[in-house]
Formats: structure tokens, sequence, C-alpha cells
């Protein structure tokens, strides 16, 4: 401090030695002021009580470490924090199912022993085989309520569902839709309120919006991916699985065996969809069941009622007029087709509504009710949006000539 002071001195004396003409008053002053903050400026970060007490920035994350439960994990950014939200409602789900097949005997197979003992001299009896299989859901009620897909508990005789928290409950299948490949489990002996998942709104996200996988991939439990949705209504026809009634979100997130049934998150941490189908073929793409159309349903499979959808019969493509076009031109076509949009009828199954009506195959159907139809995903919208039983006017092309027929649509759960 003595040093300091004497420095601080010895500058002063400096500047009243310096008479010369050309420096001003002020140009003495500021030397002055200059000489004043230096020594301020020295003595304040030479103090050692102010040295203790200089701190270094801290970010957010710190801040909120040191005012939160230290044993609480901070989310670092918006997928762990989507994550954190709703990892604790994300269950594994294991299966069993018993299955009777026929034992075989590779000796008494052979075509010479079964001559020799006779038909009655060997038997090949039955044999249980226990089938295991492995699933992803998520609690959508306190009280256990589970949502997660069909196939994963389809036929199963048993149902034990592990929480992330590594509990067990015995679960009982209430209700399944293999159309929507949805299904609802209700755990047993919940004692207590379970973490719930935030339900989004699958209409909400769009092309580009982050999509996060979370579930239990080949037996690797609380597994995360991230990607973002790469289209929206795919239809169950283009992902190969035409016997469902889906527009799937289609996205980039790893979607691997063992997912299915668990959520696929926006970055929000809201549930948009339902992780489902993957396709063998393609390598990245996954598939999740849009959340509006779980909504729509979970109420009446929690109630274990079956899903009635209504139907005509009739198998369909898209149609334009290039297709058409195309089709006249070659001799070989058994059929000339009209030179239009709409969706062209490959298939009338017998004993159907469409059967009934008179739609044959060749048949394009160009309008419903008066609205006009261009391809065979709008003609299937349409129906689906129909109440069983409700009467359709068709109008349709059959050749040169347009006809109307009328059509009344049928449950598809009681279709032979």
């Amino acid at each position: 401090m003595n040093m300091i002071s004497s420095m601080f001195f010895r500058v002063l004396s400096s500047i009243h030695r310096q008479r010369r003409p050309r420096f001003s008053v002020a140009t003495k002053t500021l030397k002055i002021a200059l000489a004043l903050l230096l020594f301020i400026g020295v003595t304040l970060g030479s103090s050692p009580v102010n040295a203790q007490s200089v701190t270094p920035p801290t970010s957010a994350a710190t801040k909120i470490l040191s005012t939160a439960d230290p044993d609480q994990v901070v989310p670092h950014n918006f997928i762990s924090e989507a994550v954190q939200n709703v990892g604790p409602t994300v269950v594994r789900i294991d299966t069993e199912r018993k299955v009777v097949r026929p034992a075989a005997d590779p000796f008494f197979d052979d075509p010479l022993l079964r001559d020799f003992f006779g038909p009655d001299g060997y038997s090949r009896g039955p044999r249980e085989d226990r089938l295991r299989g492995q699933g992803s859901g998520f609690i959508i009620d306190s009280s256990g309520i589970i949502l997660t897909n069909a196939h994963v508990v389809s036929k199963a005789d048993t149902v034990l569902v592990t929480l992330k928290d590594g509990r067990n409950f015995e679960g009982d299948v209430r209700g399944v839709d293999e159309i929507s490949d949805l299904a609802v489990v209700k755990l047993r002996g919940v004692k207590s309120p379970l973490p719930v998942a935030p339900l989004g709104d699958s209409d909400q996200a769009q092309v580009g919006d982050w999509a996060i996988a979370v579930g239990n991939p080949v037996g690797l439990d609380n597994t995360v991916t991230l990607g973002i949705i790469s289209t929206m209504h795919r239809t169950s026809a283009e992902v190969g699985i035409p016997g469902k009634r889906l527009d799937f979100i289609q996205t980039d997130a790893a979607i691997n065996p063992g997912n299915s049934g668990g959520p696929l998150l926006s970055d929000s941490g809201d549930v948009i969809g339902i992780n489902t189908a993957i396709r063998a073929d393609a390598m990245g793409i996954g598939f999740a069941i849009p959340i509006n159309k779980a909504k729509s349903l979970k109420d009446q499979l929690v109630r274990g009622e079956k899903i009635a959808y209504p139907y005509m019969g009739v198998q369909m493509t898209t149609l334009t007029p290039q297709q058409a076009h195309d089709n006249n031109d070659d001799p070989n076509s058994p059929l000339i087709l009209p030179e239009t949009d709409g969706a062209l009828v490959m298939k009338v199954f017998p004993n159907t509504p469409a059967a009934e009506a008179g739609i044959r195959w060749g048949d394009v159907i160009v309008a419903v009710d008066g609205q006009t139809i261009k391809d065979a995903s709008q003609l299937q919208t349409f129906v689906e949006n129909t109440d069983v039983g409700q009467r359709l006017q068709l109008t349709l092309k059959r050749g040169d000539r347009t006809q109307q027929i009328a059509i009344r649509t049928a449950a598809l759960e009681n279709a032979a």
C-alpha cells in the first residue's frame, strides 16, 4: 500500500513540474483525473477483502443448481427438459402368450416308420409354447391407464408393466382395436396417483418440427432418440399395412422393435404420436399414430367397447387421366377406362355393401354426395367420417357412361 501511495505522489509531482506553455489547464486536469482513476483501480484490485468477494459470472444452469434441490436433475436443453417431464410416464410392457402346437417327432415323421407302426402306433402329442413380446406405453390417467399399440398386447395371456422407477404392475387389457393399432391397459394395485403424460395436438404438428421418440427399443429401457417430422398424413397403404385405417406421422427419429407403443414428443414435451410401424426396407424412417386419433378412441377402449368403422367393401386405387390414357393405348388392356381423376375400383368383396349396390371392378368413383373425388385416399377419408349405416350417393363412370348408385355403409368389424 505504501508503494502505491508513493507512486501516486510521484505522478502528481511530475505533473506540477511540467510548466511548458503548450499544456493547457484542461490537459493538466485530465492528467490528474487519470492518475486518480489509476490509483483507485489499483487500490481496489489489491484489497484482500474485495479480492475474496470477486466471483466469476455464472450461467443460467448454475444459478438454477445453486437454488434448486441438489438431488434434482436440471435439464440442459429442450430435449432433456421434455424427457425429464415425460420420462416417468413411459413404461415397459412385457407380454406372454401360450400357444399350443402339434409336436413334431423327427423319428416317427419317417414315412416308412409311420407305415410300419400304423396310424395308432405312435402319437405326436401337442406342444405348449410360450411366446414372449415386449413393447412400450405411456400413462394417460393417474389411476394407471396405459396407452399402447394393439400389436403389443393383443392376445396376451399375461401383461407385466414396469415403470421407470422400477415398480412392477400386472396389467389388464381393457380394449384393443386392431384397425387403428391402439390398445388400453389398466394397471392392478395402484395405490397412489401416477405421473401422466401431457397429450398434445397432432393437428398442429408440421413437417420440419422436432420429434423426440421415447421407449424401450430392443430391450434397452428408457432410450431417447431425436429427429424431425419428415411428413404428415402418410397413409397406411403407403406404409405397407393396408389393413389399417391410419394417416401416420413419418419421422426420422430412430424407432426400433420395442419402441412400439411409446410416445413421440414435440419440442415442448407434449405427446403428438404413438410410435408404431417400421419398414424393414427403409433406413432411418419410423411412423407414429397421431395422438388426436388416439384421443378420439381411448375412452371407448377404456370401457372395453368395440370400435365400429364404416366401410363399403371395395379395394381401390387412385386414377389420373394420364394413367387412363396409357391404359387405353395398350392393346392388351382388358377394359377401357374413363380419362378422369377418381378412385378406380380394383376389387369388390362379396357380401359387402358395394357388392349389394352393384359396384363393379373397373368403375371409377368421381363424386360422393356431390363432393368431387380426386383420389382413393379422399374417398377413404370421406367414408371414414360417415356413420355406420349412412346412405351415400356415389357418382361413378363405367366405360363411357356416368351412373348414380346409392350405397349404405356397414360396420367393418362385422365384415366377413
